[in-house]
């Protein structure tokens, strides 16, 4: 079978020649279709959901939440196994599906799953997706450098107009923010009080969430003019919350201010976010989706930045802090300036050892022939360009020079056998 295709090749030169430079053209295109990233992503496919139950114990979480959805998600198709972890007020199930699973298609199973099984767990639980990203998906890391603003406003600013920008762009699967402090109505209730009052603690919360909404009305004419009656019931201040009555006893309502302290603060944080040790920061971090092309990504997202920095106000503006296009762009040229060197290297070695220029031509030539195919095989395999994977390719090249110099000596030890044979053959029939 070879012995005939080498025989049809050399019989048909020309269209050799065109098939190897249809696949050279093809192989050009592939490589800028083919996505760049620095490391490979090894990362399991799998779903996360999480559920938050706060103020609860690991053990308590575990034995409510994590252990019937651990059981329930199971039974899903193409799974390999399903991982469960609970801490204080928070549940994680990691559900790991098939390789060849399409995760959109894993994502929906467990979300048909989760709409039997909500109804199963405690009131105020509610699982939910985690992000469709993996676990290398992390390209940036962005703080705000906002001097005459503080932690508050900053993650105000982050959490309202920054995120929500950013999000839109192509790619994006989430934009996690951190550090700073999310402001909050917090009400801090006096046992003592509440005792003398006989009060409790649901009966609190339960006048601030009657108190703390809106209800419709309808319309009706007058003189001729259409009126549109509504309320507007959300709380907006301290004050409002301090005057709203939880109980009343003999004629007099006790109020909030009456059992307890309305204050505005912050969320209790478990932690800072420092930098360069000059203070606490607040940023983003943007989250790449599964699959996608990580270069192009970063690029989409200084674009929508330097749009997003226009709304900002006075003297805020973005620092990096983390970009994997850097590292993506030193590693692809590093590993492009060593395909490169190592492709004259071997060239002008394989001219000095044969010193045939058709023979070195003809091992040369295979080089970039091969590494089109190889780009051909990325793309119809998923595999992004990354040191791993360009590593290899540069590491074969000097497979494919031995063997084209393994197949030319060969080929030169045919020929000269057959032209001893031709030489012998006419000294005979010059002597008959």
């Amino acid at each position: 079978m070879v012995h005939k295709v080498i025989e049809w090749s050399l019989r048909n030169r020309f269209i050799v020649l065109m098939l190897s430079l249809g696949i050279f053209v093809w192989g050009v295109i592939s490589v800028k279709k083919n996505p760049i990233d620095a490391i490979p992503d090894l990362s399991e496919n799998q779903v996360i959901v999480f559920t938050e139950w706060m103020g609860r114990a690991p053990q308590l979480i575990e034995d409510q939440i994590t252990y019937p959805l651990v059981t329930n998600l199971q039974g899903l198709p193409r799974i390999k196994y399903v991982r469960g972890s609970s801490m204080f007020g928070m549940s994680f199930i990691y559900v790991i599906f098939d390789d060849d699973v399409d995760i959109y298609w894993a994502r929906e199973r467990v979300l048909e799953r989760l709409s039997t099984v909500s109804s199963t767990l405690p009131t105020g639980a509610t699982p939910q997706l985690g992000p469709d990203g993996t676990g290398v998906g992390h390209i940036l890391w962005y703080t705000l450098d906002a001097p005459k603003l503080d932690l508050g406003e900053q993650r105000a600013v982050q959490d309202w107009y920054i995120k929500f920008a950013l999000q839109n762009v192509q790619g994006v699967s989430e934009i996690a923010s951190f550090g700073g402090f999310q402001k909050q109505y917090q009400v801090t209730v006096d046992p003592n009080r509440l005792l003398y009052y006989k009060l409790s603690v649901p009966d609190v919360i339960n006048a601030v969430r009657t108190n703390n909404n809106e209800s419709g009305g309808r319309k009706f004419e007058m003189s001729d003019i259409g009126y549109i009656i509504k309320t507007s019931g959300y709380l907006q201040s301290i004050e409002e919350i301090e005057n709203i009555p939880v109980a009343n006893q003999n004629g007099n309502p006790i109020k909030i201010s009456d059992i307890g302290t309305v204050q505005m603060t912050g969320e209790a944080r478990l932690g800072i976010f420092d930098q360069d040790g000059e203070g606490e920061r607040v940023g983003g971090i943007v989250v790449m989706r599964y699959g996608e092309n990580a270069a192009e990504v970063i690029d989409r997202i200084k674009l929508k930045m330097k749009e997003v920095a226009k709304g900002l106000p006075e003297g805020v503006k973005f620092d990096i802090v983390y970009d994997r296009g850097e590292l993506i762009k030193e590693s692809v040229e590093s590993i492009k300036r060593t395909l490169i060197e190592e492709m004259i290297v071997v060239s002008i070695v394989v001219i000095i050892f044969l010193f045939h220029w058709r023979s070195a031509l003809s091992i040369i030539i295979q080089i970039p022939i091969t590494l089109a195919v190889s780009f051909i095989l990325l793309n119809a395999f998923g595999i992004s360009s990354n040191i791993m994977s360009l590593t290899g390719i540069a590491l074969a090249i000097g497979v494919i020079v031995d063997n084209g110099i393994i197949m030319s000596e060969n080929a030169y030890k045919h020929l000269s056998e057959r032209y001893e044979q031709w030489e012998s053959s006419n000294k005979k029939s010059s002597e008959i």
